[in-house]
């Protein structure tokens, strides 16, 4: 598996062991089973943003420090120039970049999100969690599955939704998609 799942993991665990909680009270809290809370901590399995954000909204820590490691700083501004984003690819298929790593105390997540085209067969993993989202595609074909509903989005389109109803995403036409995803 991924390196970087592998780290994420590693402070996954270690965050629930500086709060003295189980496995059990971590998994109950974010609403997932034990054995997927288990599966996450091992760092066998890819950590969806979606989880780690209920993680870090849930015991009041940074997204950044359970994603990189590292505590923001700034609290007027921050600046991140082009395709220098702190970024993670939790799968061959995600990678997320950071455009707000350093800011402390935002109240938004906001990433570019590149998504890599697979067989057309797969099946979309989606993925829910509190607050809403905001998904504005900068370049290619994307279809974004929200519960039972498919919609297509063209360079331009964006897509505002409650991001409880499970969401996922995938790029057409055989070409990687930009976005950029926005998450409160």
């Amino acid at each position: 598996m991924n390196e970087q799942i592998k780290q994420i993991a590693a402070r996954l665990r270690g965050l629930r062991e500086v709060l003295e909680l189980t496995e059990q009270e971590v998994a109950d809290s974010c609403r997932l089973t034990l054995e997927a809370y288990k599966e996450m901590e091992s760092g066998q399995v890819d950590i969806s943003v979606s989880v780690l954000q209920a993680i870090s909204r849930r015991y009041g820590i940074s997204l950044d420090v359970l994603m990189f490691g590292q505590e923001p700083k700034m609290n007027s501004y921050f600046l991140t120039r082009a395709g220098s984003g702190v970024s993670v690819e939790r799968t061959k298929a995600y990678k997320y970049e950071a455009l707000a790593s350093g800011f402390r105390g935002r109240k938004v997540d906001p990433f570019i999100v590149t998504v890599e085209p697979v067989s057309d067969g797969a099946k979309i993993h989606l993925n829910s969690h509190e607050g809403q989202e905001l998904n504005l595609l900068l370049e290619g074909h994307l279809l974004v599955r929200l519960g039972d509903k498919e919609v297509e989005l063209f360079p331009g389109d964006s897509l505002y939704f409650d991001s409880l109803l499970p969401h996922g995403l995938r790029a057409l036409d055989g070409k990687p998609v930009k976005l950029l995803a926005v998450i409160m």
